[in-house]
């Protein structure tokens, strides 16, 4: 087992490395529309980055966002956010992150739980922060990114022009010190916050690192900016294309093909929504990713159809790598498109479930029996024996030690392990002869009937094997213990029900897995899905719909 140590405990502490190595070299580069719809770029090389976030460093401590303060980052991907979360890294401040696509109310709920005390945003985050009155009773500094509006406290301009131009030497933190509060997606209740320390992030950054084998040198299309903050880490730019990275789903295709093509990125990191797009849009047009080395896939399984269009626009050698984890523990596993498209695909489209890989150097995998309970010790604990499925449960140096103020929560996902803690995935899953992970859905989404418990991802992916078929989701109808598996579908535009349905009845009784399902259920106007990655279906939610729908 590799347990090497990461070379500084700090990400922030990379960045006067490269800055001194390679000062002219590209940090960030990030798309916007310039005159006539022409698309232009703010760039900042290494020494540059280095520089400004010494700057802002000096002025967040003059104003007293010091080590330990929690400050929420509420700003668009851009120059001034790398600058800026650096900055707060290097001065010891912890950032609370939030995706705005969560939703005024739990947005609300995430920052009253944070108990920040102080908040850096844009113009907008600030307006709403002042009319729905978030964190008003804890947060006391503020900093506008943008022209200055009363109540937005000092401005980032005014707060650099006062600093002076020399450099600021990141803290060293301990290994267990918290480095930012991250949110969850919220895709199985209300996003909670996982509390990150600095040996998370230093490790994530070896393992991608041995994972992926980035090399210096390369370039990030960076369609989700906090994977772009591993960047000067791992001496890789980060290219920004115009597109919300809140709502990949909507990003215009061509906006990422120019700005791949135009700093020949060779590595992106995409939700399975925005690789299913953009091998849609490739596939169309006859285009060819042609720079790109490698892709990273993560939020959720991508698809196998989306996987077989995608990985032919890639040059022989690339091929999308999709790891499995979570935000209390990424990377678990990995696993690449030529084993899925050339192997493992036939054991999903028969039910087995969706393999994610073994798992990557320092991690462990255990599959236990499944419980809603929390587990007061890992030697209360039986694992499973190989090809039988429960719940999964994983134990290494990325794994988060809690969520932030969420002591009930924390118990229910963490199982003490001597002078460590597992985390439960909340997910199910097995372990095959090879050790091999095959990830069969949430834990959360389980069909309880009364023949025993059904699982997602493996009867979903029979259904998806139609080329009618966008996408499936099993849901209960009925109460645990005695529900009825009911399967909603989302077809592909132009698709027939009336011709579908026999199909999909017909396909259902071909399968073990899906023999027991009688109900089938289309959904029009797309399945309810997560904001972040565009890929997380809320099955509740369409549980609830299914119930009213087939009265």
């Amino acid at each position: 087992m590799n347990t090497a140590a990461p070379e500084f405990l700090n990400v922030a502490a990379w960045l006067p490395r490269r800055a001194a190595e390679q000062p002219d070299s590209l940090a960030v580069a990030v798309a916007r529309k310039g005159p006539g719809g022409t698309t232009v770029y703010d760039e900042l090389t290494a020494a540059q980055l280095e520089a400004r976030s010494n700057k802002i460093a000096h002025g967040l401590t003059r104003i007293g966002i010091t080590r330990g303060v929690r400050t929420v980052l509420m700003v668009t991907p851009g120059p001034d956010f790398f600058a800026l979360t650096f900055a707060l890294l290097k001065v010891g401040a912890v950032p609370v992150l939030v995706d705005p696509g969560m939703g005024v109310k739990n947005l609300g709920t995430c920052l009253a739980e944070a108990q920040p005390e102080a908040f850096i945003g844009i113009p907008k985050a600030h307006v709403a922060r002042f009319a729905l009155g978030w964190a008003r009773k804890t947060v006391h500094i503020k900093v506008m990114v943008g022209p200055r509006l009363p109540g937005g406290g000092v401005t980032l301009s005014k707060l650099e022009a006062q600093s002076p131009d020399t450099p600021f030497d990141a803290i060293e933190p301990d290994a267990e010190e918290m480095a930012a509060v991250l949110f969850t997606s919220g895709s199985t209740g209300v996003p909670k916050g996982v509390i990150t320390p600095h040996r998370v992030f230093a490790n994530q950054v070896r393992l991608l690192q041995e994972c992926f084998g980035i090399e210096p040198g390369e370039r990030d299309l960076a369609t989700f900016p906090l994977f772009a903050l591993f960047g000067p880490a791992l001496g890789m730019a980060s290219v920004v294309p115009i597109m919300d990275a809140s709502r990949p789903a909507q990003a215009d295709p061509n906006n990422l093909m120019q700005a791949l093509r135009d700093y020949e990125c060779t590595n992106m990191f995409a939700s399975p929504a925005l690789i299913d797009k953009l091998g849609r849009h490739c596939e169309a047009k006859g285009l060819k990713m042609s720079s790109l080395r490698r892709a990273i896939s993560a939020g959720a399984p991508a698809s196998i159809p989306s996987l077989e269009r995608f990985a032919p626009c890639l040059t022989d050698g690339a091929q999308v790598f999709t790891p499995y984890g979570a935000t209390e523990s990424l990377p678990v596993a990995v696993l690449g498109s030529d084993t899925i498209l050339g192997e493992t695909r036939h054991g999903t489209e028969a039910g087995q479930g969706v393999c994610v890989g073994a798992a990557v150097p320092s991690m462990e995998i255990a599959i236990i029996p499944i419980s809603d309970e929390p587990i007061r010790a890992w030697s209360d604990v039986t694992p499973l024996p190989t090809g039988e499925i429960g719940e999964i449960v994983v134990k290494g140096p990325v794994v988060t030690p809690g969520y932030y103020r969420r002591e009930d929560s924390t118990a229910l996902a963490k199982i003490p392990d001597g002078d460590t803690v597992r985390h439960r995935m909340g997910d199910v899953g097995m372990l095959d002869a090879q050790g091999r992970l095959w990830m069969c859905g949430r834990k959360a989404h389980r069909v309880e009937t009364a023949a025993g418990p059904m699982f997602t991802v493996p009867s979903e992916a029979i259904f998806n094997t139609l080329p009618e078929v966008r996408r499936s989701a099993l849901v209960p109808i009925g109460a645990a213990g005695q529900a009825r598996p009911a399967i909603c579908l989302e077809l592909m535009p132009g698709a027939d029900w009336s011709a579908v349905e026999p199909k999909i009845r017909a396909l259902a009784a071909e399968h073990e897995t899906t023999r027991p399902i009688e109900t089938f259920l289309l959904h029009r106007g797309g399945f309810p899905v997560d904001v972040r990655h565009n890929s997380k279906i809320f099955r509740e939610k369409l549980a609830t719909w299914a119930a009213a729908e087939s009265r």
